[in-house]
């Protein structure tokens, strides 16, 4: 599936002169702040956030709407070094954006040194046969003092010489603190090309209620498990639908969901003493997805082991990567 969807025709017939629209995508290092990031512009919760590695698996797209520009948020999976199947399929997907997007924002935490996993990020974009416009994203401000920030900014603006690039521009950001999230937004906006918008105007995500639903639950069962456990986590919505013969004014959303392992020993991990577990993570993703769909829901959960999934083709099929 390709980051960047086909041009729809126009959203809506008639736009200003001078509108722009288009493709942006972050990257960085893990919890460079990426997906807080891309919530945080889009304005609403798009894409999960963990303190956890490789936490997005798919490409997910977050619109932005206003009156002069249409921003489409691209969230990726970072670029790592794989050691499944499925970590070749996500790296694959990065580059297809890589070389889809209108703007790449590097996202380099003021609260890091930049290292040798910031510079390979950088020159691999350099390498693209068509390079998007590029702006330096100093995140995490907020944990940082001035004299540190300054610091970092002449290392980034260091870069252009070393990888031979060209920053936009550098804008030191802090997500969780909303500063300068506005500034991020204007700063893309003034680099997409003109063109109509390619989403309806009240348009947040192309994501289905289903696959956010999904996203949400896999949240909730990364808090607090360890080591390799994270990579083995997916989540299949069996079955979701209106309860019925509800009164109208009173829905409930049925939601059977199966959370997918590797092997029985991380079954037992997830379930917990006497099903402590599965019952906390079925609360937590409860109180997220109400809030989504924007009404009470019953949530089952079970845990099914697949395999070894993650290095076998036809189970990444089936479970959509």
């Amino acid at each position: 599936m390709s980051a960047v969807p086909p041009p729809a025709s126009p959203a809506s017939p008639s736009f200003p002169e001078g509108f722009r629209s288009g493709f942006a995508c972050f990257v960085g290092r893990p919890n460079a702040g990426k997906s807080t990031l891309t919530n945080a512009i889009v304005g609403q919760k798009i894409a999960i956030t963990s303190s956890k590695p490789q936490t997005t698996r798919h490409v997910i797209r977050g619109v932005l709407s206003r009156p002069d520009a249409q921003l489409i948020l691209v969230d990726t999976p970072g670029l790592h070094r794989p050691r499944t199947l499925l970590g070749e399929r996500l790296n694959d997907l990065v580059h297809e954006t890589w070389a889809e997007v209108d703007v790449i924002g590097v996202c380099l935490p003021a609260s890091q040194r930049i290292g040798p996993g910031d510079t390979y990020l950088v020159r691999e974009i350099a390498e693209l046969p068509r390079r998007p416009k590029l702006i330096a994203l100093a995140t995490k401000s907020d944990l940082v003092s001035p004299v540190r920030m300054a610091e970092h900014l002449v290392r980034i603006q260091k870069m252009e010489e070393e990888l031979g690039i060209r920053w936009e521009a550098m804008i030191p950001v802090s997500a969780v603190a909303g500063d300068q999230v506005d500034d991020v937004t204007d700063e893309i906006v003034k680099l997409l090309p003109e063109g109509p918008p390619l989403y309806p105007e009240d348009a947040l995500t192309d994501e289905s209620d289903e696959t956010r639903v999904a996203e949400l639950i896999r949240e909730a069962a990364l808090e607090g498990v360890r080591d390799e456990l994270p990579h083995s986590i997916a989540v299949v919505i069996d079955e979701m639908g209106l309860r019925e013969g509800r009164p109208e004014n009173k829905p409930l959303m049925d939601i059977y969901a199966s959370i997918v392992v590797e092997r029985d020993s991380q079954k037992g991990i997830i379930i917990g003493h006497k099903g402590a577990r599965l019952r906390e993570v079925g609360a937590d993703a409860r109180a997220q997805i109400n809030a989504l769909l924007g009404m009470p829901s019953y949530l089952s959960l079970k845990v099914k082991v697949m395999k070894d999934w993650q290095r076998d083709p036809k189970q990444l099929n089936r479970l959509g990567f």
